[in-house]
């Protein structure tokens, strides 16, 4: 093997651990949002985990963010809870960074 398809190879792998990682915290930013969501809500008990499943499936509707913001504002709207939008997306970061640490924490030995 050359050190091409080595080089190749090695950033394939890079390329999908990326990818996985990138998923994993998406998914697990919107397990926090979702919770986070469900408080300002008033959710409780298997509501919370009800809410939680609609915001990951909110996710899947389209790429990007824009689809899981969308779900928040409607259900803050259709509940008349004042939330900016800026506190929203504000959250919506917040909550991925937490994501974030929170899978660098189970990847350490």
């Amino acid at each position: 093997m050359t050190t091409f398809d080595e080089r190749e190879k090695s950033f394939e792998k890079r390329f999908a651990l990326d990818q996985e990682l990138k998923f994993k915290s998406e998914q697990r930013r919107n397990k926090l949002l979702g919770e986070w969501a469900a408080g300002k809500l008033g959710l409780t008990g298997a509501a919370v985990e009800d809410y939680i499943k609609a915001v990951r499936r909110a996710d899947l509707a389209s790429k990007g963010d824009e689809d899981v913001f969308q779900k928040l504002r409607k259900d803050f709207d259709e509940k008349s809870i004042a939330m900016p939008d800026a506190e929203l997306r504000r959250a919506m970061s917040d909550c991925l960074a937490a994501a974030v640490d929170q899978i660098a924490g189970d990847r350490k030995p």
